[in-house]
């Protein structure tokens, strides 16, 4: 076996063992609360939120999860918030793609954290972005009280949610709630602020004010079944339009709404039959280094991405450091936009560090841009990139006009952008390859993404520096042995915050995705993205 072969597989190794501690997390968060509170739902007749989606989503039809880790490892002194107390995604619906929202009762009866309030606002994004019908399954208490504070007031808090449901409706945006659990307080606007309303007999309930609060204001004693029960809100107040003996008949009459709704407009991405890879999909998995800091040629996770394996380069000899491109996706054309992490010759023959943007590939990857905006074709980034080059030939070069040129284009472009992480993603590199500041319809990471302001071992030296400074303007000296290991723990804690779970718990990204499935997320976002219609190019002001 050649040294070539050894550390191929090496690399599968490892890369396999990331995705699976990926899967073994995700089968924890998929259980919500614990099977102790999914007991308790069972027991009053309720469909679990997945089972919710799953008994509306269309039989063996494709299905993407959003923001699966948010609240991972966050606000463990209230127990936790598995996947942000909420489900989302992207579906079918009788053949209509939209986006799900589902309320998880497991978790802290489907209050509102913070990170529920950013993961539900997310999902409204998307619906807006790509003129998606929106289906919010209604299960929950409200606002976290003991966090009151940074969910309630805000402009990307609690309130949003509303003005969004507003907008939506002022788009012609699709919106159906089923008010299957508790809906309360500020909540209850949801679903009347729908453009239909159903809610389930025995479980479901919406009201402004529950019984004990109206008991505390008001002095009246009222059960919350009288007081807004499905009754009282289908025949009474007229709140509701319908009610339903259970969720599967509540997810049923959803299924016949949108079976009738009539069909998007079209924006015209081009599509064609779709072709498999000729290189293998799964050799991702040895092609890719276990170790982030080494080389490797990005062309041959393209070729393994694409239909057919056929990328046609774009100013293939310019801007070596960064590969453009055409190709299809699952039949879509898409333009590429990939870190090269090879280490190549520049037009001076000058060596080139793979991942480092230099002047001309900023310079390529702009023009390139522009053209496929023209041109209306997607665009996908793919980034595994430590930054701009720096130093006094690259400053005297021109690098901060030449950078500040790509992200113009990318950050004003109008063709859909999609974002994978499939490693480094540092410092304004991170910027410039269409990270999640600049509106990226998706944006997922593989396993082995690591996202920061810098590498850590770049980082700790930094901050070890400033601390040090510090220390001596005290009139303290450190030891050797002391700077060992303060270098050591600022290695560590700043390492923690790389790792695409603390990316993915915070929204930074939607998912972690296994590689082998970067095709379908792909096409199932241009297919989302298809729906709504394109906004003019202007690039604004290029500094040539």
């Amino acid at each position: 076996m050649s040294e070539q072969d050894i550390q191929f597989n090496k690399n599968e190794d490892t890369n396999k063992q990331n995705w699976d501690v990926v899967k073994s997390r995700l089968e924890k968060i998929y259980l919500g609360g614990g099977l102790k509170s999914a007991a308790k739902q069972k027991e009053k007749g309720k469909l679990l939120a997945r089972e919710r989606i799953d008994y509306l989503r269309d039989k063996d039809s494709e299905w993407i999860e959003i923001g699966a880790f948010a609240g991972y490892d966050m606000y463990e002194e209230y127990g936790g918030c598995a996947g942000g107390g909420v489900v989302t995604g992207i579906g079918y619906v009788s053949g209509r793609q939209c986006i799900i929202v589902a309320n998880d009762a497991t978790v802290k009866a489907g209050a509102w954290f913070p990170i529920t309030g950013k993961k539900n606002l997310r999902a409204q994004e998307i619906a807006m972005e790509n003129h998606l019908p929106i289906i919010y399954l209604v299960d929950s208490a409200g606002v976290f009280l003991p966090m009151q504070d940074e969910i309630f007031a805000d402009k990307e808090h609690f309130g949003r949610m509303f003005r969004n449901n507003a907008i939506m409706s002022s788009m012609g945006i699709t919106q159906i709630a089923a008010v299957m659990g508790s809906c309360v307080a500020g909540g209850a606007y949801l679903p009347i602020m729908s453009d239909e309303a159903l809610i389930v007999e025995g479980n479901g309930s919406i009201f402004l004010a529950g019984s004990y609060l109206v008991k505390a204001a008001i002095g009246e004693d009222i059960d919350n079944e009288t007081l807004g029960g499905a009754m009282t809100q289908t025949e009474v107040s007229g709140v509701i339009d319908d009610k339903f003996p259970n969720d599967q008949a509540c997810l049923d009459r959803i299924k016949y709404i949108m079976d009738k709704l009539g069909k998007p407009d079209n924006a015209g991405f081009d599509r064609v039959k779709t072709k498999l890879p000729v290189k293998k999909q799964d050799e991702i998995w040895g092609v890719l280094p276990a170790d982030r800091g080494k080389p490797y040629k990005s062309l041959e996770i393209i070729e393994r991405l694409v239909d057919n394996s056929e990328f046609e380069q774009y100013k293939e000899g310019y801007g070596k450091s960064i590969l453009c491109g055409y190709a299809r996706i699952d039949g879509w054309a898409v333009g590429i936009v990939a870190n090269n992490r090879e280490m190549v010759k520049s037009k001076k023959g000058e060596m080139q560090f793979g991942g480092v943007i230099y002047s001309d590939s900023a310079d390529k990857a702009a023009r390139f841009i522009m053209n496929c905006n023209q041109k209306k074709i997607p665009l996908v980034f793919l980034q595994d990139v430590t930054g701009f080059m720096v130093g006094s030939r690259s400053e005297h070069g021109g690098i901060i006009k030449d950078g500040a040129k790509m992200v113009m284009a990318m950050a004003n472009s109008t063709v859909p952008k999609f974002t994978i992480v499939m490693g480094n993603s540092y410092g304004a590199g991170n910027y410039a390859m269409c990270g999640k500041a600049y509106d990226p319809r998706l944006i997922v990471a593989w396993p082995s993404a690591k996202i920061a302001v810098m590498g850590g071992e770049q980082a700790a030296k930094t901050l070890l520096q400033i601390e040090k400074a510090s220390l001596k303007a005290k009139g303290e000296e450190i030891t050797l042995e002391n700077e060992n290991a303060l270098l050591d723990k600022i290695t560590q804690r700043y390492n923690s915050q790389t790792t695409p779970y603390y990316a993915a718990s915070r929204l930074w990204v939607d998912a972690i995705i296994n590689p082998l499935d970067t095709r379908k997320w792909i096409s199932m976002g241009i297919e989302a993205a298809n729906h709504a219609p394109m906004k003019p190019f202007h690039p604004g002001i290029l500094q040539v």
